[in-house]
């Protein structure tokens, strides 16, 4: 299944798995601690940020550590971007409007 970005961030417990590793790498295990759900369902949710390219995994003795990849996020940060400059206009006018406002 083809999955994008959009879908991975779309599960508010993908988005805290992906909160954690941007920190630091984890595995399957210490990340579950994080939840109130089984490892199984996090490994889930750590397939779905694999096929996505969100997350890399890296194989170390028996235990595999998942690392946060910022590249595949900047898909997400370049979306964001028109909006962002148009609350922060939106933001700018108010704060000039209420400095005339306040200094009448």
């Amino acid at each position: 299944m083809k999955r994008d970005v959009f879908q991975a961030i779309a599960d508010p417990t993908r988005r805290a798995i992906l909160s954690l590793i941007a920190l630091q790498p984890m595995t399957p295990n210490a990340l579950t601690e994080h939840f109130d759900t089984s490892r199984q369902a996090v490994s889930k949710h750590i397939k779905v940020l694999t096929e996505c390219q969100l997350v890399k995994q890296e194989q170390s003795g028996r235990e595999i550590y998942y690392h946060f990849n910022p590249k595949k996020m900047k898909v997400i940060a370049d979306w964001l971007e028109p909006f962002r400059q148009l609350w922060e206009t939106r933001f700018n006018q108010l704060d000039a409007v209420l400095n005339n406002l306040k200094n009448k």
